[in-house]
């Protein structure tokens, strides 16, 4: 009896979001956002960021009382009195400052109460792993727009049996690390920890498989279970989804996923380019299927495509978040990427379309004018619709490993020291490997090395920088390729391009048109 009754409660739980799904049912929070104005309601997302923080250490100390008190006044006195208090933040600065008062415990520091959250984001030079605050609001807002961005399915005239399939979400383990007073993981565990009681029904793997720490015991997992499911929509990086599929398909001897997972008709993806996938995906599928973009951050959910014939994507305006915009130039950011302290930033009604702007963020899990580090471009700013164009520091992301030239310059530093070898410049490129990738550093020295010797010790370097390097290096980043090459080839190429002279440096990441440059360079200049 019990089982039929979880059977029907089951049933009744797909049908309600069929339903909503079919029949386009509208949350309040995308109404309010599609009739009211982007001006409107980030004024009062700002102003409801401030009161609820305006007795903490961080509010008491910026004294958002005062800025508060400009509230009251038509024009934009309100956001000059925010940015004129609050200094802009990068990660470093607000860790040290405050966030590391949270991770010891400390209540009411940047937001209210104690945080009970860390999200482990990509790494820096400093340590392996930033922690990001994960609030209760942050993961309640985390929700809402995720259930937004499904209520959009409504608009794709998706097939009735769609509608009851399940949504297998693939991301890092959701097993959570309990660190003195405070738990530590993915964003996707913290997350996962928390979710609705009528999504679990639609969601897999399941809590027990999500919860597995090993990426291969993992997969093997799923692909055991995949004849079980009927899966509708599939969430994750493109290249770990990629690896899954290969899988599934390899152990069932079928010729594509379909055969299957007949119902799969939407893959949502974010965080590393889509476009090198596609060639690759359209092999393992039986039909065609819905690419869809999204935009979550571990500091938040900001950004979601909404149409099915657009790629930009519509920024999240009413659901704990604030944005500001730093126009991504000289006068603002340092050759190295990093802002300068007396940068220019923009409202959401000053920005203009097409330019590029680094975007800050101040959110309900107190962040406060947060350098996330992306760099994003108005489609449309009418529709408040952009699309990533980058990072503010050179990055190398093909398949979420998150190689900052940070990351490059320590591990780069390390290995010399280690081998007693002067590497006076490099650069690296992401490149295909097979149906995956690797990456191929090219490194200039004109001390006796070897190679093999060099490349093994770099790349165990970056492991222990990079948490996302050394997960996708069991993934996805299949191979390093170290070129060791003469000193002079790197200025040579820069005299070529126009660029000799201090001032000018290498690229630290060489992409596309750029790399087909340098190998046809190197090509033209071969020593004997």
């Amino acid at each position: 009896m019990r089982s039929t009754e979880t059977s029907e409660l089951e049933c009744n739980n797909m049908a309600i979001l069929g339903t909503l799904l079919k029949k386009g049912i509208k949350l309040r929070e995308n109404l309010e956002q599609e009739y009211s104005s982007p001006i409107e309601l980030q004024k009062q997302e700002l102003k409801h960021l401030l009161i609820m923080a305006s007795q903490t250490e961080f509010g008491k100390y910026y004294n958002f009382q005062e800025i508060l008190s400009h509230f009251r006044t038509e024009n934009k006195e309100f956001y000059a009195s925010f940015k004129s208090r609050v200094p802009i933040h990068d990660y470093n600065k607000i860790h040290k400052d405050w966030w590391h008062l949270s991770l010891k415990g400390a209540k009411n520091i940047s937001w209210p109460g104690r945080t009970k959250y860390f999200a482990l984001s990509s790494g820096t030079s400093e340590s392996s792993s930033k922690h990001i605050p994960v609030t209760k609001e942050m993961t309640k807002a985390i929700q809402k727009t995720s259930i937004r961005q499904i209520l959009t399915l409504s608009k794709y005239g998706l097939p009735a049996n769609f509608f009851g399939a399940g949504i297998l979400m693939l991301g890092g383990s959701t097993h959570l690390n309990q660190k003195g007073n405070y738990f530590e993981g993915d964003l996707s565990g913290i997350q996962a920890a928390r979710l609705p009681f009528w999504f679990q029904h639609f969601y897999k793997p399941g809590k027990k498989i999500a919860k597995t720490r090993s990426w291969d015991a993992k997969l093997e997992d799923i692909v055991k279970n995949a004849k079980k499911w009927d899966i509708g929509i599939i969430v994750g990086v493109p290249a770990w989804i990629q690896i899954l599929l290969e899988k599934i398909i390899d152990h069932y001897k079928v010729a594509h996923i379909h055969e299957i997972w007949p119902n799969l008709c939407v893959y949502v993806h974010g965080g590393v380019s889509f476009d090198p996938y596609k060639k690759g995906f359209s092999k393992l599928l039986g039909q065609p299927i819905y690419y869809i973009e999204t935009y979550l951050a571990s500091e938040g959910f900001i950004a979601y495509q909404a149409l099915p014939e657009k790629k930009s994507m519509k920024l999240v305006l009413n659901n704990g978040i604030f944005y500001e915009f730093v126009p991504f130039d000289d006068k603002n950011f340092n050759a190295s990427g990093e802002v300068r302290p007396d940068a220019e930033s923009l409202f959401i009604d000053q920005v203009k379309e097409g330019k590029e702007y680094a975007l800050l963020l101040s959110t309900c899990s107190g962040a406060w004018r947060y350098l996330i580090g992306d760099t994003i471009k108005f489609t449309s700013v009418e529709e408040s619709e952009i699309i990533i164009t980058g990072r503010t520091k050179h990055f190398l992301s093909l398949c979420g490993e998150h190689l900052s030239v940070d990351n490059m310059n320590k591990a780069i530093e390390l290995v010399s020291d280690e081998m007693n070898i002067d590497v006076k410049e490099f650069t690296v490129a992401g490149v295909p490997h097979g149906s995956l990738f690797a990456h191929h550093w090219f490194l200039g020295t004109n001390d006796e090395v070897d190679a093999k010797s060099l490349r093994d010790k770099l790349d165990q370097r970056l492991k222990d920088l990079n948490d996302d390097y050394a997960v996708e290096r069991s993934a996805a980043l299949k191979e390093v390729i170290v070129d060791i090459l003469p000193v002079s080839l790197f200025y040579k190429w820069m005299e070529s391009k126009g660029k000799a002279g201090g001032q000018n440096k290498f690229p630290r990441v060489l992409k596309k048109d750029q790399l087909d440059e340098w190998m046809e360079f190197l090509e033209d200049n071969k020593t004997s």
